[in-house]
């Protein structure tokens, strides 16, 4: 008899109020009602609850898609069974945000494959899903998009969109080397994310080898320092991560042994 309950009337209601979607909780909230007799403050509070979980989970998965996250890549996600080594406690401090709350960075160093991307892109989930804008680019599609924004006259625009959002994520820093104007760039974007807010940067290269991919060594310098005084460095060794990512692999499955 619960869903009776449910009257077009009410459900009139709601679509004005743009709360159509409760309903698809509504009959199952109206059955625990009953069975525990729930006062009605409780059972408007549970309902409006459900609602604004809806809303916030909806509100995230949003700010990831906009900001280019990889949306596998989440830490309930990450096969626990991978032969990778890094400090776990380190991890779960980065996974509270107080580095984001502090203004701090985060360096996640390792070489090709053992799950850098995969980890930087999980903090940024966890951050999408505390209320915080997120951008994740790789360092070459950066440095491209800050070239084509000079060509547009669209250059200060483009650094204030990198500053303003509440995370950072380069990836792959360090890679290649940088000409004049992209050493200037990186330098631009290293000085004002120090003032604006946090980054992660991944990287093969520890940050005492970054100041080589610069072509202006004092420039690459100055910049290195100011991120590397302020950051969480975040180490991972071991076996490449990518084969844990193939489709349809199941997490904690073995990997395939060779033919020898």
């Amino acid at each position: 008899m619960t869903p009776d309950l449910i009257t077009p009337e009410l459900k009139t209601v709601l679509k004005r109020l743009k709360l159509s979607r409760m309903l698809d909780t509504l009959p199952e909230r109206l059955v625990l009602a009953r069975q525990q007799k729930m006062p009605h403050q409780d059972f408007l509070a549970l309902t409006l609850g459900d609602e604004a979980s809806r809303r916030d989970g909806q509100a995230a998965t949003l700010r990831a898609q906009h900001g280019h996250l990889d949306l596998d890549a989440q830490l309930e996600r990450w096969d626990e069974t991978a032969k990778v080594e890094l400090d776990r406690a380190l991890l779960n401090e980065l996974v509270s945000l107080r580095f984001i709350e502090a203004h701090h960075h985060v360096a996640i160093i390792g070489p090709v494959g053992v799950g850098k991307t995969f980890l930087a892109h999980a903090l940024g989930h966890v951050a999408c899903r505390r209320g915080y804008s997120v951008l994740a680019l790789s360092t070459d599609v950066l440095l491209k998009s800050l070239r084509h924004a000079r060509l547009t006259q669209t250059y200060e625009k483009e650094l204030r969109a990198l500053c303003a959002v509440g995370l950072l994520i380069v990836d792959d820093f360090g890679l290649d080397a940088m000409d004049a104007q992209e050493s200037r760039d990186a330098h631009a974007i290293i000085t004002e994310r120090h003032r604006a807010g946090s980054m992660i940067v991944t990287s093969n290269r520890g940050p005492d080898e970054w100041i080589a991919t610069f072509a202006d060594p004092v420039r690459a310098q100055a910049a290195i320092d100011r991120f590397t005084s302020n950051a969480y460095d975040l180490v991972i060794e071991g076996e490449s991560y990518r084969a844990r990512l193939k489709p349809g692999r199941k997490t904690g499955q073995k990997e395939p042994k060779s033919g020898k």
